[in-house]
């Protein structure tokens, strides 16, 4: 007997766990973390010629007892710096800034950091909340779409 589980994405944590799969995801992905830059204030990089894209990431919230509205953390690759961070309602946002991009090029690539960044955190809570159940974990894979099947025994 089997059944498949279809998990949807809801992002609650504390900055740490949050900034753990942003790390992660954006590894992945080719970024690497702005020197200094993860925690604090400061923000990016400013002028006319950068163009700037906020995206929020949907049902997603960072815990105000995790750290402050002043967490972020910054990666960068090819000309283009993600900051990663916490806004005032306690979502999730990420700021897109690049010289020789457009708004739209730099959303996608945000979207596309957000995708990689949920992913990895839902994959990490699924195998933690497995591993507390004593369901061992049989077989994993991932797909060319990067959808990951995971196989686990129910005893």
């Amino acid at each position: 007997m089997s059944s498949v589980i279809l998990v949807t994405p809801l992002i609650i944590a504390n900055w740490s766990v949050i900034s753990a799969a942003v790390l992660g995801a954006c590894g992945a992905m080719g970024f690497t973390v702005a020197s200094g830059a993860v925690s604090g204030s400061g923000r990016a990089r400013s002028g006319s010629s950068v163009t700037r894209a906020e995206i929020e990431v949907e049902n997603s919230e960072v815990l105000a007892g995790g750290g402050g509205t002043d967490e972020e953390m910054v990666v960068e690759k090819d000309g283009v710096r993600a900051t990663f961070s916490r806004d005032a309602r306690g979502a999730l946002k990420v700021c897109m800034e690049g010289t020789g991009y457009s708004k739209g090029q730099l959303k996608q690539i945000g979207q596309e950091l957000m995708e990689q960044v949920t992913q990895q955190y839902v994959y990490h809570r699924v195998v933690t909340e497995l591993k507390e159940r004593g369901m061992p974990i049989v077989h994993e894979e991932v797909e060319a779409d990067r959808t990951v099947k995971i196989r686990v025994r129910n005893w």
